[in-house]
């Protein structure tokens, strides 16, 4: 399984420089999950730079993997992956529902870069 980062999704929409990075995993949607967290974040950010059109196309495309919502088992995961990582609220629960579905998380954040089961790649500007 595969959980991509809301940076990754936004990456791949826009086909920024690391687009090519995350397309393995976003072009396989048997084998994809993705988080209600990440469909918040992509929505909201592709309806800021864009409209709500291209912002509910894109959505679309991310509900072609496996959604999860928050629950509350998956939110104490988060919690204690977040105090162990030292990460915030979005990201411990990112990587807590990957975890929880044994899926590679795929992110271009640094705060991830050292953590098993994550393929990382770094932002280029």
């Amino acid at each position: 399984m595969n959980l991509v980062d809301s940076s990754g999704w936004l990456e791949f929409f826009a086909n920024e420089t690391n687009a090519d990075f995350f397309t393995p995993a976003i072009e396989d949607p048997p084998q994809l999950i993705v988080p209600c967290l990440s469909i918040y974040e992509v929505f909201k950010r592709v309806l800021q730079q864009r409209d709500e059109d291209q912002a509910l196309q894109a959505i679309a495309v991310m509900q072609q993997g496996l959604v999860i919502d928050l629950t509350a088992t998956l939110s104490l995961k988060a919690a204690k992956i977040s105090i162990t990582h030292k990460l915030p609220l979005a990201d411990s629960i990112m990587l807590a529902t990957a975890q929880a579905y044994d899926a590679i998380f795929w992110t271009q954040d640094g705060d991830f870069k050292d953590i098993e089961d994550v393929r990382y790649v770094t932002k280029k500007r």
